[in-house]
């Protein structure tokens, strides 16, 4: 069970209300205000890949660790205090780079939360497709992503409709800083889970940087 998180500083932006709440991860990731994140730059050490999420205060909100030498490039996302939310795994031997996210440090079909794969298998922009653990069909994505990572300007929707859950940017909205290649901003719009997010980002972040090339 993970320990009590901290309040992420509100972002200043407007939004279109949802309908619902959008609870991925847990109800403990919600918030009725938009929130602003940092998400820093990766630190290589020991064969891990580490990274962490703030808010615009400085605040750690989560971490992100990888370990590199993994088959299956296995990532962890953890809370503040260390606790295990999810486990990230690359589904080998797929046409379309596709990422499993399950629930704690389990990897066990029963435990699938979310699964992400690129929308096409050639890409000028980044475009992905969403699919929560009960929508076995995949007829239709939960959620997309869309956008340019090398800009880092992506946009994440829900389902097919152009409602906007959160987004990312090298400006941030509350402190006006605008950050490097590896230090930008996401914004996440209120009721959205944003563990769910922080996941995702991470995700697209590893599907574009294609470190194997084995697309």
């Amino acid at each position: 069970m993970a320990g009590q998180q901290s309040n992420p500083i509100p972002a200043m932006t407007t939004y279109q209300p949802l309908q619902s709440p959008v609870m991925v991860i847990g109800p403990q990731f919600l918030a009725q205000y938009p929130v602003d994140l940092r998400v820093a730059a990766k630190l290589l050490s020991l064969g891990e890949c580490n990274l962490g999420v703030t808010d615009v205060n400085g605040t750690l909100i989560f971490k992100v660790k990888s370990k590199l030498l993994s088959i299956r490039d296995r990532r962890y996302l953890l809370d503040a205090a260390g606790n295990i939310l999810a486990t990230f795994q690359q589904k080998i031997l797929t046409a379309h780079r596709r990422w499993q996210v399950f629930r704690g440090d389990s990897t066990n079909a029963q435990d699938l939360i979310f699964s992400v794969k690129k929308s096409s298998m050639i890409q000028l922009k980044s475009e992905l497709d969403v699919f929560l653990a009960t929508n076995t069909a995949e007829n239709v994505p939960d959620f997309k992503v869309k956008g340019s990572w090398s800009e880092r300007s992506c946009i994440i929707y829900l389902g097919l409709s152009n409602i906007i859950i959160a987004q990312m940017h090298r400006k941030h909205t509350l402190s006006s800083v605008v950050f490097d290649a590896d230090n930008f901003g996401v914004t996440v719009y209120p009721n959205v889970d944003y563990a769910f997010i922080v996941a995702l980002v991470v995700i697209l972040d590893e599907i574009n940087e294609d470190r194997r090339g084995d697309d």
